[in-house]
């Protein structure tokens, strides 16, 4: 079985992040491989956060412990995906000594840009319903979960969109709102349940907040260190959260 397209574009470009998943392999904790790997803890699961978003299914297992204890594992898929990053490395050099000129790699740095998006979500197209201006995209992220983004006829189109195409939804997590338990959700926006994974506090402005889908995907959302005690927010409990489909930015593979 093949890694999906996204998957595999992403890790061919980001070594980084697949050098850390071999840390993960060797140390058997987040704290010691994001030590090994030169990166803060944050960061650390900040980048398998994505990774695992991206994947048909979880790359690392996190064990009981709490933020900074605890252990973690690579799943079967984890391993897969670092065999795979081994041949990747070999099709790598290959191409390098092909290209024609220097100016080659910097073309093709250009055309594969990162994002200051937290969220990146993996989903395929499920639905297309056009509305005024703009269209309605459905797109399903598995495990039963759904979400929309309203872009329009001209982005529809650049994209070929079709039903079944798989893309990724990237969401800034200053766009995602933690709802409180009685407060309804705005009409038209987007509802998903979570679990809150941890609360990063900051000295200074708002805390940042790591939500768990019931599919395995993850979000981040920030929200005032007041809002949160007020509302008892801690690890393990359960939340809404909300984002309005025109906050959905939908990218496909070049």
């Amino acid at each position: 079985m093949s890694l999906p397209p996204l998957l595999t574009q992403h890790i061919a470009r980001r070594p980084q992040r697949i050098a850390l998943l071999h840390h993960i392999a060797e140390q058997g904790s987040i704290t010691r491989a994001a030590k090994a790997a030169g990166i803060s803890y944050k960061a650390a699961w900040d980048a398998i956060d994505e990774l695992n978003n991206l994947a048909s299914q979880p790359l690392v297992e996190r064990s009981a412990g709490g933020r900074g204890g605890g252990g973690a594992r690579l799943s079967l898929e984890g391993e897969r995906v670092l065999r795979l990053y081994q041949r990747l490395q070999a099709l790598q050099a290959q191409i390098l000594e092909a290209a024609e000129q220097s100016s080659d790699l910097d073309l093709l740095g250009r055309l594969m840009l990162r994002t200051s998006a937290r969220n990146q979500l993996q989903g395929q197209v499920s639905g297309l319903r056009r509305e005024g201006r703009h269209d309605r995209v459905s797109l399903a992220l598995g495990g039963g979960l759904e979400i929309e983004a309203l872009i329009t006829h001209d982005s529809t189109a650049r994209l070929e969109l079709t039903l079944g195409t798989m893309v990724v939804a990237l969401l800034k997590a200053g766009w995602v709102r933690l709802l409180a338990e009685q407060e309804e959700a705005e009409a038209g926006s987007n509802c998903l349940r979570a679990t809150v994974e941890d609360v990063l506090t900051e000295v200074e402005g708002p805390s940042e907040v790591r939500l768990a889908l019931g599919n395995g995907q993850t979000l981040c959302a920030f929200a005032e260190a007041d809002w949160l005690a007020e509302h008892r927010v801690a690890s393990g409990i359960t939340v809404r959260v909300q984002f309005h489909p025109s906050y959905v930015l939908i990218g496909v593979p070049a």
